[in-house]
């Protein structure tokens, strides 16, 4: 590959993410394990990393940019948290350096807030935000995962945010929970149904009687004979109105650039119109980090002076 400028890495802790770009961010091959922080410590972070190179035939001397949670205490090499607020260079400044004889390793910080607006942090997310820091983009970004984060983007930089733990209690309720047997058996989320939009706006109405609406969709199973495809769409929907009734008083009502693919994509647009938000832009969330690891790599090491 004579036309690699670099490399971009999203690793994870259960994933990894390689892409091979050219100096304008072009993808020219790309690698993908279940390599996460777990299995990458046991063989050897640098060790996965140089095989997957190899088996892009990636010469030694071509940068590497990485993100996620290898940058964590129990990564490669510990990238520490930059406070917000922070932009684009406050974070490619702070990129951690990884040794290796073999080519120049940097790993992106995560963010971290302190203060007034309460304890937060994140690690992964802040780079799919880099393309709307870039792109000047002010108001609230939402990227939806294990644990959603809503981020207020500001004078072009992160200006504060707030975590909320909606995909891991929607995966606990489900599986280990009272509530397990009442939706058993069910299929994906159907973000159309009606089932997930009484749930939504519900949510949203009474975010604080949140823990009896979700009792309730147990007694709905044991004496109304609900079906967990029913269940399953309203406790998704419960949950996710209660995020965007928690999201509104953090920070507004819009504009909201929803970071997001797959079908958290279709369940977040769904919910965000029944919040009545009218103002909402849609990015692929995998295009997201690697147009920010690429922005990050051409600031930390000046591709412009690397010959191709």
């Amino acid at each position: 590959m004579p036309r690699v400028s670099h490399i971009v890495v999203d690793w994870g802790t259960s994933s990894f993410r390689l892409w091979a770009l050219d100096r304008a961010g072009a993808v020219l091959g790309e690698r993908r394990s279940a390599q996460g922080l777990a299995a990458s410590a046991a063989e050897g972070f640098e060790a996965v990393l140089e095989a997957h190179l190899e088996a892009l035939a990636i010469p030694e001397g071509v940068p590497v940019m990485m993100c996620g949670m290898v940058g964590s205490r129990a990564g490669w090499v510990e990238a520490a948290y930059v406070a917000t607020p922070a932009g684009l260079d406050g974070l490619t400044e702070k990129a951690a350096h990884v040794p290796s004889a073999r080519r120049l390793i940097r790993i992106l910080p995560g963010l971290a807030q302190r203060g007034a607006e309460g304890a937060d942090v994140m690690r992964g997310e802040e780079t799919q935000l880099l393309p709307l820091l870039r792109d000047g983009f002010e108001g609230l970004a939402c990227l939806p995962g294990t644990h959603s984060k809503w981020v207020r983007v500001e004078a072009g930089a992160v200006g504060g945010f707030a975590t909320f733990m909606t995909g891991e209690l929607f995966h606990l309720l489900r599986s280990a929970s009272i509530l397990a047997p009442a939706v058993e058996g069910a299929a994906a989320v159907d973000p159309g149904s009606d089932a997930f939009a009484q749930g939504v706006q519900d949510g949203l109405a009474e975010p604080d009687m949140l823990g009896n609406r979700l009792f309730r969709l147990r007694a709905a199973w044991l004496l109304e004979g609900v079906a967990p495809e029913t269940a399953l769409a309203r406790l998704s929907g419960l949950l996710l109105g209660a995020e965007l009734a928690g999201a509104a008083r953090f920070g507004g009502r819009g504009p909201v650039a929803l970071i997001a693919s797959g079908p958290a994509a279709s369940l977040y647009q769904v919910a965000l119109a029944l919040a009545g938000i009218a103002s909402v832009t849609t990015h692929d969330a995998e295009a997201c980090v690697r147009a920010g690891l690429h922005a990050a790599a051409v600031s930390a090491f000046r591709l412009e002076r690397i010959s191709a």
